[in-house]
């Protein structure tokens, strides 16, 4: 064998096989789209810093003293510090999920300064339990501001006892709705999200494609049989297994990792089985435009499974992120569900919010069930 004839055949052989990768438009996503696309996913999507926390400030203490003290919180970049006439109101927007901490200046706060012993109280929501507890090391640090500006003028000598910043304050930390600060609580209510992601739209679309592929929905369409109707009947077995699904996890979340459901058990099941009929009808409908395995298992990926592990707030507080990657972020139904279901896990059931996300999710049910019947329509390729 020569060495001229090998390099020939070689050289044929790599045209032919550049060509059919051309040709063939899902080897191209998968080795240039998907790697662009984690690329920007964990470069901008990904962030563990905390920017703009909502800081509530109650002021039962209306000295300058006291203003002095919280005045570091104001020029912070990572804290937006906002004022609350009572506790009260505070309480209720923490409820709410309005704020994510309540800063509380006791009303003998100067007095009890004067005598070394001061103490404010600090709540953080421990829903997402990596940001509370920046959030405290943030507000730590914003209180010791008056402290180091004392001593900066004083030459750079402490502060003399009972001045207004001696440092002798002490932050006494309290956390709701997670008051172990457990990440299991906060990580596992999000499983139900992708599991019913998982089943919904990555699985179903493989095995819709399959058929097509095999021609079982073809013989489907010579029958009297209407496009929804078949839809609705591809639905239905998927819809039992993801119902069992979500069994599993609401059972190993309650026994086995102890995480409190302290919403209605109703609302989890009726929004999640909600979810599971958005994330049904992505699948097929990723399933009708592919009508591939392999091209529907990689669309599914890039567009249902793979945001709602990064950009739906199943590990990081979304508001951390770039403006762009949040405005996408908020066109994914896996976002709304994520932030409904680890609200009614952590918090209970807050009405307003359980309405405007099984709305949103409503309205993503719908249009994928009219786009998906419209595509599945009775033809042959």
């Amino acid at each position: 064998m020569s060495a001229s004839g090998f390099a020939l055949r070689l050289a044929a052989l790599t045209r032919k096989e550049t060509r059919q990768m051309l040709r063939d438009r899902s080897n191209l996503v998968v080795g240039l789209l998907l790697p662009i696309t984690l690329i920007l996913l964990f470069g901008y999507g990904l962030s563990f810093d905390v920017r703009n926390a909502r800081v509530t400030l109650v002021l039962d203490d209306p000295s300058p003293t006291a203003r002095t003290m919280v005045e570091g919180l104001e020029g912070s970049p990572y804290l937006a510090p906002a004022w609350a006439p009572s506790m009260v109101e505070a309480e209720a927007m923490m409820r709410a999920g309005r704020t994510d901490a309540i800063l509380r200046v006791p009303a003998d706060f100067s007095a009890r300064l004067a005598a070394g012993d001061a103490r404010l109280q600090l709540i953080l929501n421990g829903v997402d339990s990596n940001t509370a507890a920046s959030i405290e090391a943030y507000v730590q640090g914003a209180l010791a501001i008056p402290a180091q500006k004392e001593a900066d003028r004083a030459g750079g000598k402490p502060p003399a006892t009972g001045s207004a910043a001696t440092g002798s304050v002490t932050l006494v930390q309290r956390i709701w709705f997670n008051e172990a600060a457990e990440s299991t609580w906060f990580l596992v209510p999000g499983l139900v999200v992708l599991v019913m992601t998982l089943i919904g739209a990555f699985l179903t679309s493989m095995l819709i494609a399959r058929e097509w592929e095999r021609g079982t929905l073809e013989s489907l369409f010579v029958t009297p049989v209407r496009p929804m109707e078949v839809v609705l009947a591809k639905l239905v077995p998927y819809f039992v297994v993801g119902a069992i699904d979500l069994v599993f996890c609401l059972l190993a979340a309650r026994f086995l990792f102890e995480v409190p459901v302290r919403g209605s058990l109703a609302v989890i099941v009726a929004a999640s089985f909600l979810y599971l009929i958005v994330s049904l009808s992505l699948g097929l409908l990723i399933s009708a435009v592919t009508r591939n395995q392999f091209a529907a298992s990689q669309l599914a990926l890039l567009t249902s499974f793979l945001p709602a592990v990064m950009l739906s707030g199943f590990v990081f507080d979304l508001r951390n992120v770039p403006g762009p990657i949040q405005a996408i972020s908020q066109l994914l139904p896996a976002t709304h569900f994520m932030g409904l279901i680890k609200t009614l896990f952590m918090a209970g059931d807050n009405w307003p919010e359980i309405w405007r996300a099984c709305a949103i999710l409503t309205l993503y049910a719908v249009v994928l069930l009219a786009l998906t019947g419209r595509l599945m329509r009775k033809r042959l390729d």
